[in-house]
């Protein structure tokens, strides 16, 4: 009852030819065996090697590199304007770390929101109070503002590097800010006055502060002013 499939392969010397199809024959409705070729018409044509598909669908591959001066999101940018003038049922698709930019692009404003609700309730936990957090996080929206300010002077877009770099920024900031607050605490707890204790914590914590940003700084900068592959990340 089981149906067998059997398949037949002629010769290399009897199928090296498009005119050895001529040599092939298959049987018609009246049980003749009759030449392939008068049934069909073989001719040249020319046509790709392979077809690429991109989730089940053809597709044209493209890949480039950003020109110099330019980031990685101008150009997917650009590429997205240029891709307007396709026709109709064309439509373009980022995959490898292009979609993984464009992923973490999307949620980058989230991201920093949810950096600071975690910083704020691991400091809410260590101090044991609602109010110190918030003083300790009022440093984070300067060392934003220089961030912010750094790169534009240096003319560097808001790519995901730079999204990543402001969600560490956030923890130095606020570390720097810890310092200062834990000092002040101690003051008042000593028995002076808020503007007491919060002078004197800054003046007590300033130059370690100085010394760990700077050396932070300076062990960076070699990073800032790189050039050639790889010089964005």
């Amino acid at each position: 009852g089981r149906t067998f499939r059997v398949y037949t392969q002629s010769e290399k010397d009897y199928r090296a030819r498009p005119e050895d199809l001529a040599e092939v024959y298959v049987r018609n409705k009246q049980d003749e065996m009759i030449p392939l070729t008068a049934l069909i018409n073989v001719k040249p044509t020319s046509g790709p090697q392979t077809v690429e598909r991109f989730n089940n669908f053809q597709a044209a591959k493209f890949m480039g590199n950003p020109a110099t001066g330019y980031s990685s999101g101008q150009a997917m940018t650009a590429m997205e304007e240029v891709a307007r003038v396709l026709p109709d049922g064309y439509t373009i698709a980022w995959s490898g770390s292009s979609y993984q930019e464009k992923l973490v692009s999307s949620g980058g404003s989230l991201v920093f929101v949810l950096a600071l609700v975690m910083v704020f309730l691991i400091l809410a936990a260590q101090y044991e109070s609602w109010s110190l957090p918030l003083t300790v996080l009022t440093a984070v929206p300067f060392g934003v503002l220089g961030a912010i300010t750094a790169i534009w002077l240096r003319g560097i877009s808001n790519d995901v590097y730079f999204q990543v770099a402001l969600v560490t920024l956030i923890g130095l900031s606020a570390k720097n800010a810890i310092l200062i607050v834990e000092f002040a605490r101690d003051y008042r707890a000593a028995g002076k006055s808020t503007e007491e204790s919060a002078i004197e914590g800054g003046r007590v914590r300033l130059r370690p502060i100085l010394m760990t940003s700077f050396a932070f700084i300076l062990g960076t900068f070699p990073l800032v002013i790189s050039t050639g592959a790889g010089a964005s990340s």
